[in-house]
């Protein structure tokens, strides 16, 4: 099994996730980060990490944000890896608030 990026990080982008996860899996796009789910050891640190509630374990993507779970698993084969935390977007704290903005999905390179 392993853990997805959903909704809530996107234009968050907070990376306190990056600092504890012990294999790297996580992958580093414009405005989103995502799980590579080969790389990903299903050990949960992540989750009490994101101040967003971004990250939930397979079983338990809610029905709503199902399309994260393909999205990371695709982002994850073209982003590069990200190994140490970064300041979370400028604006991040406003868009935390945000609850529907899967349109505002950067999936360029980082």
């Amino acid at each position: 099994m392993t853990y997805v990026v959903t909704e809530a990080c996107i234009k968050c982008k907070h990376t306190d996730c990056v600092d504890v996860c012990p294999t790297d899996a996580f992958r580093e796009g414009p405005n989103f980060l995502a799980i590579d789910p080969d790389e990903c050891i299903d050990c949960s640190l992540c989750v009490p990490e994101c101040p967003v509630e971004a990250i939930f374990a397979l079983d338990d993507v809610p029905k709503a944000q199902e399309e994260f779970i393909a999205l990371n698993a695709d982002l994850a084969k073209v982003w590069p890896a990200i190994v140490q935390t970064k300041d979370a977007l400028p604006d991040a704290e406003a868009w935390a608030k945000v609850k529907s903005k899967r349109a505002d999905l950067d999936m360029g390179a980082a």
